[in-house]
């Protein structure tokens, strides 16, 4: 079995170009035309809802983390007022922090009694406990994920501030740029980059982690299958392929389909591997942009992040200035929502009807959390005395099926407009 995947992951790796030395049929295919359609926007209403769902949760896990660094234990209503926009939240964080009483427990400060503070309770504690248990659990895959960032960049390192924002998304740990530096030497070092910003740097280059999640999900195909796919490509007819999830009639339109068609046919480029000898203006550069942005959301927790995130790691990428044209030029593979007064871009093959396809272990945890928080508002005007039903519940699996939510996917096709009118209409919106 060793050598059999061996032998397929020799397979994929001679059949896209080696780092550093593009073959000579890339180059050629560098200037291929594409057909170039006119594209509506699409709302996704099931996916909206999961994004909707996740800012309030990752609010709420996030002022978890500030509590639980606090020398205090517990964190005041005036130190957190004017973090509304640091969490992304549409209400103020007061309001946000007392509609859970299952996770932040309030008491009024030792010293000043009219200020009011908050602190984790037993569930909220609990819970933190299992996260961390949970972190030290995986912390290979952790290191794996971290590493395979880094690989994607021009001079593997990228500056810390661009890394702590996506740290909730990539599944961190809340203080990584410590414990996994001083833990793992060898993988990753803090470092002083060429802006004078205090970067996190690749000590190492791991061959076997430089194997994208699309090559994955090609290995996973059955030999004879795949053998037989390879032999294709070897002629020149097929490629690896985007997994394409269009919206009800979007994909059988004429012109999409001659359009992905021949976005398919080109050379898949490795987000691992050199692009510097690729046309920026070219077609290939175009697919690779998509692969490298495909690659990055599929190490997120959740195949999703918001834009602003991606464009701050823009340069690093190798990634064109108006590269988040991608997401709407794309619909098949991306889909954007401007929920909560930000833009955020999922991967649509992550999702099925609003569910994620393979959760990680933290997400499942996480999905504990966030029913723990809807038990909370549940509660909120019927006193806490209430609460202490939920003593089981932390230790207990959560049904996912509770969780709200369309069970089909539901569209409303926008405005009509080109991706470049759409883009335009992105800049305009409100982002945090």
């Amino acid at each position: 079995m060793k050598l059999r995947a061996k032998s397929l992951l020799s397979i994929l790796r001679n059949s896209n170009h080696q780092p550093h030395s593009p073959p000579n049929h890339h180059q050629q295919q560098q200037h291929r035309t594409l057909v170039k359609v006119r594209l509506k926007w699409v709302k996704n209403r099931t996916l909206d809802h999961t994004i909707d769902t996740h800012t309030d949760l990752k609010a709420a896990s996030l002022l978890k983390s500030a509590i639980t660094r606090s020398s205090t234990g517990f964190i005041t209503s005036k130190s957190i007022s004017d973090w509304q926009k640091l969490l992304g939240l549409t209400v103020p964080t007061l309001r946000f922090i007392r509609r859970y009483p299952t996770l932040f427990e309030e008491f009024p400060h030792p010293r000043y009694p009219s200020l009011p503070c908050f602190r984790l309770t037993k569930f909220g504690t609990t819970l933190h406990n299992q996260e961390q248990s949970l972190h030290q659990t995986h912390e290979a895959d952790t290191v794996q994920r971290l590493s395979r960032v880094l690989m994607m960049t021009k001079n593997k390192m990228l500056p810390l501030q661009s890394i702590h924002p996506l740290k909730w998304d990539l599944g961190l740990p809340d203080d990584f740029d410590r414990t996994l530096v001083q833990k793992y030497p060898d993988h990753f070092r803090v470092v002083k980059g060429l802006n004078g910003l205090l970067s996190l740097k690749l000590e190492q280059w791991p061959e076997e982690f430089a194997v994208s999640e699309l090559q994955k999900s090609s290995e996973n195909r059955k030999l004879g299958s795949f053998n037989s796919e390879y032999r294709q490509f070897k002629r020149g007819q097929t490629a690896l392929a985007f997994p394409m999830n269009f919206p009800r009639g979007y994909g059988e339109q004429k012109k999409v389909k001659a359009w992905m068609e021949e976005f398919q046919k080109l050379p898949y480029i490795s987000p691992y591997d050199d692009s510097s000898i690729i046309d920026p203006n070219s077609e290939l550069m175009e697919k690779r942009v998509v692969g490298v942005l495909h690659e990055l959301l599929s190490l997120t927790m959740y195949k999703k992040t918001k834009r602003n995130y991606l464009r701050s790691l823009r340069e690093e990428l190798n990634l064109p200035h108006k590269f988040t044209r991608i997401f709407t030029r794309y619909p098949g593979i991306f889909y954007l929502s401007l929920k909560c007064k930000t833009t955020t871009v999922a991967l649509k093959e992550g999702y099925r009807r609003g569910r994620l396809v393979d959760p990680h272990p933290l997400v499942q945890l996480r999905e504990k959390f966030y029913y723990v928080m809807r038990t909370g508002l549940v509660y909120r005007n019927k006193g806490l005395d209430m609460i202490p039903q939920l003593d089981s519940l932390a230790n207990d699996e959560v049904d996912v099926a509770e969780q709200e939510g369309s069970e089909e996917e539901e569209y409303e096709i926008g405005d009509d407009c080109s991706d470049e009118e759409a883009s335009e209409v992105e800049e305009d919106s409100n982002e945090d």
